[in-house]
């Protein structure tokens, strides 16, 4: 079968399910086009007919993740909705393997991330910030979900609470050590919903 003949059967959502699936059942350092063609029965030149690169595929597969994220059914309040669009990016990164790790690496303008961005800015806006204001926070938003997500998700493979109690004591960094027990991975649900009040607090 001939590389135009495996394309034919291929389209470009089918080469990004299966980089998702893929990236769910093994994490995101096993993905690549390479892979996904592997996965598909396919030669990696089908893949990239698609796709063209590994960075594009993962621009793509970050896009679709945005893209699950439901948009409809929003509180009428802007800062609530501010609010609620915040917690569903973070469900939206959870729901898969490595999620965040996936989209803090990419920066598509494809629809699912226009969408999602539309809704934030036009929530902020609608609380009465200024363009920038608006633009700023939703950054700072999306920047304090995809780090808190990122570290949720790596949390069984970096054990920093029981680094942070033998790196520290009360005499060597006292402040450190007084507020260790609020430090340590855990409370997720907690520090992102302290986090996001906090940001927007201050819009």
């Amino acid at each position: 079968m001939t590389n135009r003949q495996q394309s034919d059967r291929l389209d470009p959502a089918t080469v990004i399910r299966a980089g998702l699936d893929l990236l769910d059942e093994k994490g995101l350092d096993a993905v690549s086009t390479r892979a996904v063609a592997d996965r598909l029965g396919v030669r990696i030149n089908t893949v990239q007919w698609h796709v063209k690169t590994k960075a594009r595929m993962l621009d793509l597969m970050a896009d679709a993740v945005l893209g699950e994220i439901p948009l409809t059914d929003l509180p009428a309040e802007p800062a609530e909705r501010a609010r609620e669009l915040a917690r569903r990016f973070r469900r939206g990164l959870l729901s898969h393997r490595d999620g965040a790790a996936l989209v803090v690496g990419t920066y598509p303008a494809e629809p699912g991330t226009l969408a999602f961005a539309e809704a934030l800015v036009e929530a902020l806006l609608a609380c009465g910030l200024g363009d920038r204001e608006a633009a700023w926070t939703s950054w700072a938003v999306i920047y304090f979900a995809l780090g808190l997500t990122q570290e949720e998700q790596a949390v069984d493979h970096r054990p920093l609470g029981d680094i942070l109690a033998r790196a520290i004591s009360a005499t060597t960094h006292p402040a450190l050590h007084r507020v260790a027990g609020h430090l340590a991975p855990g409370s997720f649900d907690e520090r992102f919903e302290f986090g996001v009040e906090a940001i927007l607090a201050g819009r």
